[in-house]
């Protein structure tokens, strides 16, 4: 029965949430049996991509947007530091770092147990990442391609 009661809360989270999409006119790749959805936007300089989930067992809104590159191996630690300098200063979100693979992520997550959610909450989460991503997209590929130091990362922020 708590597990009905779970499932039926995140759907109609999800429902809001390409509610949400749709209000804003933007196209979007839904995923209704994972309650997920896929869309891309046009940032100045690098394309973004972004997935949001309603993850029904842990009550959650999770936000993803993967950079379209890795950091190369002889930038990884580089890419280590300026991954925790662009997460230090965030209220809200971070960037995740694989420091394995060189990947780049940016997380962000909102709880939606015993809470009802608004279209507020998700154009919140999607303005506030897409700013983020942007912000520091192009800074994370200038200093995998050697044209900025960490230092420049660094003094940037």
């Amino acid at each position: 029965m708590a597990d009905e009661m779970k499932m039926a809360h995140a759907k109609q989270v999800y429902g809001t949430l390409c509610q949400a999409l749709e209000n804003r006119d933007w196209r979007f790749q839904k995923d209704e049996e994972k309650l997920l959805v896929h869309f891309g936007v046009k940032g100045e300089d690098l394309q973004m991509q972004f997935i949001l989930l309603v993850d029904a067992d842990r009550q959650l809104i999770r936000l993803m947007s993967p950079l379209p590159f890795e950091m190369s191996e002889e930038k990884r630690m580089e890419g280590a530091i300026a991954a925790c300098v662009a997460s230090y200063g965030m209220v809200d979100g971070n960037f995740d770092y694989d420091l394995s693979d060189g990947r780049i992520m940016f997380r962000q997550t909102a709880s939606f147990r015993e809470s009802q959610i608004g279209e507020g909450l998700f154009q919140y989460m999607i303005s506030c990442a897409c700013a983020m991503v942007e912000k520091y997209n192009d800074r994370f590929f200038a200093l995998n391609k050697g044209l900025i130091s960490i230092s420049d990362f660094v003094a940037q922020d």
